[in-house]
C-alpha cells in the first residue's frame, strides 16, 4: 500500500545548519523539497567531477578484462589523470587519422611534397595532379605530356607535365599535402608510439576502478548534501526547509527536533502532485516490483497501489500466454538454475518466475498442452489433470475459451471501479463507479452475443438503464447534480464504446495462446510427421525442435510483454483512472 506522508518544515540557525544538516542526513527519514533553486560554484563543481568519474568508470567498463584491484589514498588525482590521458588519447586519434590520410595519399602518387613541386618550377617544369576513371584514360589529349601514376580498381591517378604555369587538364585537380612526406612518416610513428604509452597507462589505472568507484559515492552524498545547502531558505539568521517523511517516522524526527533545538510544522500534504510515493507491502507481493522497475512506473501519492491485483492478473495472463506446461517446466529449471548461480542476487524476480512458472504448468496442464504435443497429455498420469471443456486440441473449445477471457476482462475491470468506489466512500462517486460496474457487465453480455453469438440475458437493458444513471448523475457531485447529469450523459457514449473495446481487447489472451500450440505443433509435425529413420533424421529432427520450440519461447515471452503487462498498464488502470505520475521516496540520509 502507499505510505501517508506528512508535510514538515524545519527551522534552524543559520551558524548551525550544517551541523543540523549531517545531523538529519544520519536520521535519514525526510524527502526533500527544495524551497528554491540549489545554484551554487559548489555544485557546479561537484556535477562536473561527477561527470569526469563517470566517463572513467564506463570507459572502464568497456573493458573485457582489466587489472587487479588495488586501494589508492588519492583517488580525486588518479581520476583527474585518467580524464587527462582520455583526452591526450583523443587528440592523438584524431592526429593519427590525419596523419594516415596523408600517407594514403602519398601511397597513391608517392613521396611528393609541395616542395619538390615549386623547385621543379624554378626549372620550367609545372606539375599538376589529376584522379581520373580507369575508362577516362582513353579521352586524354595525346598532345599533353600525362604520365600514369598509378591505378586501382576504379581510378587512375595521372600527372600532367607542363611547360608554363597555364598548362593544365579541364578535370577537377589534386591537392598536394603541404606536408614534407618523410616528417609524415616520422610523426606517425612517434604517434603510434605515444598511443601504445598511453594505452598502457590507462590499463594500469583500470587497477583502480572500486576506489574511483567508492569516490563517486562521496561525490554523490556531497552533492546532495549542497543540493539541500542551498535549496534551503533564509530569512535574517533563520534557515528552513521543507519535505516529506512517512507518518510513522514523524515521533522520532520530532523528538530529535526537540533534542536539536530545532523548530518543526508538521502538516497534511497541501499539494498532492508533489508528495513522493513510497510502498510498502507484504514480500510475498513485493515479488511483482522488478515488473514495475522494468517499466519505470509509479503511481502518484493520491493514486492506487495495484501491487496485489497486478500480481494476481499478471500470472494468469502469463499462463495464458505461453500457454504451455512443457514451457513452464523450461522456466522452473531455468530460474533454479539462474538462482543457484547468483545467489547474492536480489530474491524477488526469481520468485516471482516461480510463481508464474508454476501458473503456466497448472494452466498447460488443464488445457493438455506439452510442447504442443497432444499425445503427451494422454499418458498415464497427464490425461488425469486435463479438463476437457478447455482442452486446447479440442476445436470446439475455442468459443468457450474466448468466453473465459470475455469473464476475466470483466471482473479485472469491475475490479478497478470497485477500487475507486472504495477510494471514494464517503462521497457520491462511489455510485458513479457502481453504476460503471453495471455498464460493464451489461457490455460483457453484447460482447458475447455479438462476438460468440450467445443470447442476451433479459435483464441486461436494465444493467444498462441503472448503469448510466448512476455513471452520470454522480461522476461530478461536488457542483449542480442536473448539470453535472448533462455533462456526464455527454460523455458517456464514447466512453461506453471505449469500455466495450477493452472488455473485447482481452481476446488477446486467446488468440495468443492458441498461436502458441498451433506454432509448437506446426514444428513437432515437420520434425516428427515423416518419422525417424536414422541418426540423420533424429538430429535433423532435433535440431527443429530446438529451434522452432526456442523460438516460439521467445515470442510468447515477447507476448506476454507485449500484451500481458499491456492489460494491466492501460486497460486496468485506464479505468482506475492512474496516471503512474509517482516520484520515489528518497529520504535525505547518509
Amino acid at each position: 500500500m502507499i505510505v501517508k506522508m506528512k508535510k514538515v518544515t524545519l527551522f534552524l540557525l543559520e551558524k548551525e545548519k550544517d551541523d543540523a544538516l549531517h545531523k538529519l542526513r544520519k536520521l535519514g527519514v525526510l524527502h526533500i523539497k527544495n524551497i528554491k533553486s540549489p545554484v551554487s560554484e559548489d555544485i557546479s563543481l561537484l556535477e562536473q567531477k561527477i561527470s569526469n568519474v563517470e566517463k572513467v568508470i564506463n570507459f572502464i567498463n568497456s573493458f573485457e578484462e582489466i587489472k587487479a584491484q588495488k586501494e589508492t589514498q588519492n583517488p580525486e588525482q588518479i581520476t583527474k589523470r585518467f580524464i587527462d590521458l582520455l583526452q591526450g588519447k583523443e587528440k592523438l586519434l584524431n592526429e593519427k587519422y590525419e596523419l594516415e590520410s596523408l600517407l594514403n595519399w602519398y601511397e597513391r602518387w608517392g613521396k611528393v611534397s609541395i616542395g619538390l613541386i615549386k623547385e621543379l618550377q624554378k626549372y620550367g617544369i609545372y606539375i599538376r595532379l589529376y584522379t581520373v576513371e580507369k575508362g577516362f584514360l582513353k579521352k586524354l589529349p595525346e598532345e599533353k605530356n600525362i604520365v600514369v601514376v598509378g591505378q586501382d580498381k576504379f581510378n587512375a591517378y595521372i600527372a600532367l607535365f607542363g611547360e608554363s604555369e597555364d598548362d593544365h587538364l579541364d578535370l577537377k585537380e589534386e591537392l598536394i599535402p603541404q606536408e614534407n612526406p618523410d616528417e609524415v612518416y616520422k610523426r606517425y610513428g612517434e604517434v603510434l608510439s605515444e598511443l601504445e604509452k598511453v594505452d598502457k597507462e590507462i590499463f594500469d589505472l583500470t587497477a583502480y576502478r572500486d576506489s574511483i568507484a567508492k569516490y563517486k559515492e562521496e561525490l554523490l552524498k556531497q552533492y546532495e548534501f549542497n543540493l539541500v545547502r542551498y535549496g534551503m531558505g533564509a530569512e535574517e539568521k533563520i534557515c528552513f526547509l521543507q519535505g516529506f517523511c512517512p507518518v510513522d517516522t514523524v515521533p522520532g524526527l520530532k523528538k530529535r527536533a526537540d533534542k536539536e533545538g530545532w523548530g518543526y510544522i508538521v502538516e497534511e500534504p497541501d499539494v498532492p502532485e508533489e508528495v513522493p510515493t513510497l510502498i510498502r507491502n507484504p514480500r510475498w507481493i513485493r515479488i511483482i516490483d522488478p515488473v514495475f522497475k522494468f517499466m519505470g512506473t509509479l503511481p502518484g501519492y493520491n493514486e492506487v497501489d495495484i501491487s496485489f491485483w497486478f500480481l494476481l492478473f499478471f500470472s494468469i495472463f502469463f499462463a495464458m500466454l505461453i500457454g504451455d506446461a512443457g514451457y513452464g517446466m523450461v522456466f522452473l529449471l531455468g530460474t533454479y538454475l539462474l538462482r543457484r548461480k547468483y545467489k547474492k542476487a536480489p530474491a524477488e524476480a526469481f520468485i516471482l518466475f516461480y510463481v508464474l512458472s508454476i501458473t503456466t504448468i497448472i494452466w498447460g496442464a488443464v488445457t493438455g498442452t506439452w510442447f504442443g504435443y497432444e499425445k503427451i497429455a494422454r499418458l498415464p498420469f497427464f490425461k488425469y489433470l486435463v479438463v476437457d471443456r478447455v482442452n486446447s486440441f479440442i476445436d470446439e473449445n475455442q468459443n468457450f475459451m474466448m468466453f473465459i477471457t470475455f469473464v476475466i476482462g470483466v471482473i479485472q475491470l469491475s475490479i478497478a471501479h470497485l477500487i475507486t468506489a472504495f477510494k471514494y466512500i464517503n462521497s457520491l462517486r462511489s455510485l458513479s463507479e457502481i453504476g460503471w460496474v453495471l455498464i460493464l457487465w451489461g457490455l460483457f453480455f453484447v460482447a458475447g452475443n455479438l462476438v460468440l453469438g450467445k443470447p442476451l440475458p433479459g435483464f441486461t437493458a436494465y444493467l444498462f438503464i441503472a448503469g448510466a444513471l448512476l455513471a452520470a448523475l454522480f461522476a461530478n457531485p461536488k457542483g449542480n447534480l442536473l448539470k453535472g447529469f448533462l455533462a456526464g450523459i455527454g460523455d458517456l457514449p464514447l466512453s461506453i464504446i471505449s469500455a466495450f473495446s477493452d472488455i473485447v481487447s482481452y481476446l488477446r489472451l486467446f488468440a495468443v495462446g492458441y498461436a502458441t500450440v498451433i506454432v509448437a505443433s506446426s514444428f513437432n509435425d515437420m520434425a516428427l510427421g515423416a518419422g525417424i529413420s536414422g541418426p540423420l533424421s533424429a538430429l535433423i529432427a532435433a535440431m527443429v525442435l530446438v529451434f522452432g520450440h526456442g523460438l516460439n519461447i521467445v515470442l510468447g515471452l515477447m507476448a506476454v510483454i507485449v500484451h500481458g503487462i499491456r492489460l494491466n498498464m492501460l486497460e486496468f488502470s485506464g479505468h482506475l483512472n492512474m496516471q503512474w505520475s509517482g516520484k520515489p521516496y528518497k529520504p535525505f540520509r547518509e
